[in-house]
């Protein structure tokens, strides 16, 4: 008797070997554009044969301009904030700066006004700036942009702390119907149900800087511990609010914690005390613990052990240099699951169909059976009819495949 969906991703995820090698996206824009809808979405994806994850994030409420990036839960600011935003002129801005500035672009400014200090971020309005002349709170847009970052030492960490008050009951209200809508659709399709995204030293990216991010792991470590304990503490709270639905699957991003950025003995410092916290409270919630991770695993599987991560998502050995397939599977097995295996923009949308057909089977051959979920990495996002037959050339390639 064939498995259910639920019951095939658990075994893979529990590093088991299930009826066939799921195949299930781990962001797939292209199908979301296609429907009318989260659950519209996920029966289209049932349609196609995949094993699709009802995921929380994108079930919920919109998260709106000001956290795109900061998925899962609501971002609100104390109502004794007040934020101002204007732009300026480039050759304002470029005397404001008071150094030399990219004159192209007008600068957007933004403050936040709190009882515990204000706080302001400048960025330069770029052609492919997205938002008007909205600066948002947490997105990945102004790590390149940024001319001016939100938080710059750690006098301004206490007014940071007072943003990053909540989620209070009130803001997780309408979150926690649409999460339990959201359960019994997962329950009555026998599908897998996953929540997060949790975030760690990723925020680095929206109010401090990746780079500056690393030298000050190096030249500052203390403050640096004091700015990523603040983010664990909120992180924690939205955790444990996600937790209340009892996923099967918790997953943090860590698309910027890997060796990008991070030497192996800066992620142990900085990092994985964090990720064996909320590995341990999902857990410890009946949740597996799955960790975003595209950079880096080959290198720190070690470390992923030593968290207690269960599934490492976004393996990939196109954006990834220093992955090896083979040698990932053998440190890998018995100790972590493995999800992605082919690239979703270098090989899926722009690749022929050779290459879509043999990357897949090259995945499913080093990776699989056991302990491995197939996906693109990160996404299949254009919705062009070309990148449509191209996708389904790769599902149909992981259906031949797999005997389906």
């Amino acid at each position: 008797m064939p498995m259910t969906h639920r019951e095939r991703m658990l075994a893979a995820i529990e590093g088991k070997k299930p009826d066939y090698v799921p195949l299930s996206f781990m962001l797939f824009n292209t199908l979301r554009a296609r429907s009318a809808g989260w659950k519209d979405f996920y029966e289209n994806a049932l349609a196609l044969g995949l094993d699709p994850v009802v995921d929380l994030i994108f079930c919920s409420p919109t998260n709106g301009p000001e956290h795109s990036d900061a998925a899962g839960t609501p971002v609100q600011f104390p109502s004794d904030v007040v934020t101002r935003e204007w732009r300026e002129r480039p050759a304002v801005a470029k005397a404001m700066a008071g150094k030399p500035a990219d004159s192209r672009y007008p600068v957007l400014r933004k403050e936040y006004v709190t009882p515990k200090g204000t706080l302001s971020v400048a960025v330069n309005r770029t052609d492919d700036w997205y938002l008007g002349d909205h600066v948002p709170f947490l997105n990945d847009y102004l790590e390149p942009r940024a001319t001016k970052r939100l938080v710059t030492s750690r006098e301004d960490l206490p007014a940071l702390a007072y943003l990053l008050s909540g989620p209070d009951d009130a803001d997780l209200a309408p979150y926690r119907a649409a999460w339990k809508e959201a359960a019994a659709f997962a329950r009555s399709r026998e599908l897998l149900l996953s929540t997060g995204w949790g975030i760690g030293a990723d925020s680095l990216a929206w109010v401090f800087g990746l780079t500056d991010g690393v030298m000050a792991a190096v030249d500052d470590p203390d403050f640096l511990d004091e700015l990523l304990g603040l983010i664990e503490a909120w992180n924690r709270r939205r955790m444990i609010a996600m937790l209340e639905v009892k996923p099967d699957l918790f997953v943090r991003r860590g698309w910027y914690e890997g060796t990008s950025f991070w030497s192996p003995a800066l992620f142990r410092r900085f990092i994985l005390p964090s990720l064996k916290r909320e590995a341990k409270l999902a857990h410890e919630a009946g949740a597996k613990f799955g960790y975003i991770f595209t950079v880096g695993a080959n290198q720190f599987a070690d470390l992923l052990v030593e968290a207690g991560v269960d599934v490492v998502i976004g393996v990939d050995d196109v954006q990834d240099h220093g992955m090896d397939f083979r040698e990932m599977k053998k440190r890998a097995r018995g100790k972590f699951a493995l999800w992605g295996g082919v690239n979703g923009f270098v090989t899926v949308e722009e690749g022929d169909e050779k290459m879509i057909r043999k990357a897949t089977v090259d995945a499913l051959s080093t990776l699989g059976p056991d302990g491995f979920i197939l996906s693109p990495v990160d996404n299949i996002r254009l919705n062009t009819d070309d990148v449509w037959r191209k996708t389904m050339l790769f599902i149909d390639a992981w259906k031949r495949a797999v005997s389906l």
